[in-house]
């Protein structure tokens, strides 16, 4: 395949990642890996190369979604500095977890799949909720939360927005456009030692993830505009009904990954 082809559908692919991040607070790697690979980038590559445009991706949707007020700047502290931490724990723990991960990440799909249901069914009673409250009380459980989602991260290099924002909700009750706002932002953050990581290692091709940091940008703003626009039940239950799919192909994927051994 051309350069240039190559680098008009890059700019398609990050586009299209960009609305979903900025929409569901993800990374959106689970779109743009596979799709990278597909215009043949290695497994490595396409991998790595994902990386560096969660960070401008997640900048653009972040300053949306802060000036409308709905990012937990405090929430962010708490789950990110032991998140990092986690992140680069997990992926220096990758070739130690057994069945190469996907028993992992199996039950991660099944958490996540709950998740979601739990999510699109969850009521607004807490829309009113600040940020103060939220890291008053329950500073240990974002704490944890960041554990988790690095962890995740950085064994699997699965976003962990997946698993931040259906925790925001149903355990610290955050209304969902906050819980998007406030992992969107700590997914930034855990991409910034990935991103080093893999670019020391060499799995970054930039004629890969050049187009695909430009046009995350525009991608992400509009995805958040279209989030923070939307009313509270519906976009919980398009939240739900993404995590339910993610949750699917994952779960099945992982299958099929088992059974061949």
């Amino acid at each position: 395949m051309p350069d240039w082809l190559v680098i008009l559908l890059g700019i398609g692919v990050g586009f299209g990642t960009g609305v979903l991040s900025g929409m569901f607070g993800i990374g959106g790697a689970v779109v743009s890996t596979p799709a990278i690979r597909a215009l043949g980038a290695t497994p490595f590559e396409a991998v790595g190369s994902t990386i560096p445009a969660i960070i401008p991706g997640a900048i653009s949707g972040t300053l949306r979604y802060l000036r409308e007020g709905y990012v937990h700047l405090d929430s962010v502290a708490w789950v990110a500095v032991p998140g990092v931490v986690a992140t680069i724990t997990g992926a220096r723990l990758t070739r130690v977890v057994p069945g190469d991960g996907h028993v992992l990440m199996i039950l991660t799909a099944l958490l996540v799949g709950y998740s979601g249901w739990q999510t699109a069914r969850s009521s607004d009673a807490n829309r009113d909720l600040d940020a103060h409250a939220v890291r008053r009380d329950s500073w240990w459980r974002l704490g944890i939360i960041g554990i988790a989602a690095g962890l995740l991260s950085g064994l699997l290099g699965v976003g962990g927005g997946i698993l931040m924002v259906p925790l925001f909700v149903q355990w610290l009750h955050m209304p969902i456009k906050n819980a998007i706002g406030t992992s969107l932002a700590c997914v930034g953050i855990f991409a910034i030692p990935g991103a080093i990581v893999h670019q020391l290692q060499g799995d970054i091709n930039w004629l890969y993830a050049a187009p695909l940091c430009v046009a995350v940008i525009p991608g992400a703003r509009l995805g958040a505009h279209l989030a923070i626009t939307s009313a509270e039940h519906l976009l919980r239950r398009a939240v739900g009904i993404f995590l339910g799919l993610i949750s699917v192909v994952y779960a099945a994927g992982n299958v099929v990954a088992l059974v061949r051994g």
